[in-house]
């Protein structure tokens, strides 16, 4: 079908990618990948990977670049709400209570995919290459401090993050009990942007947006998740789910989650100053680092909002 010849409107989200809702019948979702064109069929093979395993948009079509087109990839319209939306909404606590089970349950299922090696996603047959992953913590941190807004700084604040590195890196080494070392496919955005649910049962209809998605720590989309979702209520029970879908495995979880979401905040913290997620991220890691702890919180409230970065609750 010509999706271009149809009436379209853009969507928010997405990175090496615009996403635009196509007024067909039934509406359907289109992402044209410019940036990185081959990242189409990566991200069509990952969601045709999971369907059945977790609730992902169907593939429609998906075309690879061709000469100086780009990629392409049609997936239906998910019915719901995003979670973010939801969220802002103040749901009562039993709805953050099945919402956190059900995300438990998420996370579990994508802790279940294993790889044999960490690495991003090369081509349609999800080759993973470790080819510019990254691997030492420290060495990240000083990457950033020399090239990003972490150069500003004070002494003392730059030494108080390189002792939680410290820590982190040792948490990291350890994967949580995990010898050797046990990756798992990573969505690497998990955030209530990305999380598509019903607003009456609070089950998960579907996550979306792929494009970080890689082989990686089975902490990783824990980090995510929680870095500015803190709500005991929604938290408590995501964790209890968590730990009956993989057999209770998973000790210090959050610990571990958060020292692994570092590689992120880091990132994140050292963007410029007009991005309101990047400002929320240093405030975040300034009170980690000067703290010492990896579960401090700078904030009142128990969530706050990356896209108006203020406080939600």
């Amino acid at each position: 079908m010509d999706w271009f010849g149809t009436s379209m409107r853009p969507l928010a989200g997405g990175y090496s990618s615009e996403t635009f809702l196509v007024e067909t019948e039934p509406p359907v979702v289109l992402r044209i990948y410019r940036r990185q064109p081959q990242r189409a069929q990566v991200d069509a093979s990952l969601l045709q990977l999971v369907r059945g395993i977790v609730a992902v948009p169907r593939v429609l079509e998906v075309r690879g670049p061709a000469r100086e087109h780009p990629g392409v990839l049609v997936t239906e319209l998910l019915e719901g709400v995003a979670l973010d939306a939801l969220l802002r909404s103040g749901p009562s606590t039993t709805q953050l209570r099945d919402l956190g089970m059900n995300l438990g349950e998420v996370l579990g299922a994508l802790a279940g995919i294993p790889f044999l090696a960490p690495g991003f996603f090369v081509d349609a047959q999800l080759a993973v290459s470790s080819e510019g992953m990254p691997d030492d913590l420290a060495e990240w941190a000083t990457l950033h401090r020399d090239t990003s807004r972490l150069a500003s700084w004070p002494e003392s604040d730059w030494r108080a993050l390189q002792r939680l590195v410290d820590t982190s890196q040792r948490l990291l080494d350890d994967e949580g009990g995990q010898t050797p070392a046990r990756f798992v496919l990573v969505h690497s955005d998990f955030n209530p942007k990305n999380i598509v649910v019903d607003p009456e049962s609070c089950a998960v209809v579907g996550l979306v947006d792929w494009e970080y998605a890689h082989a990686g720590s089975l902490h990783a989309d824990l980090g995510n998740l929680t870095r500015f979702e803190r709500d005991e209520r929604l938290v408590g029970p995501l964790l209890d789910s968590l730990n009956a879908s993989t057999s209770g495995s998973r000790p210090q979880p959050l610990q571990h989650a958060r020292a692994t979401d570092l590689w992120a905040l880091i990132e994140l913290a050292g963007r410029a100053r007009s991005n309101p997620v990047a400002a929320l991220a240093e405030a975040l890691l300034l009170e980690q680092a000067r703290s010492g702890d990896l579960m401090a919180w700078p904030w009142a409230g128990a969530r706050v909002d990356p896209d108006g970065a203020g406080h939600v609750s």
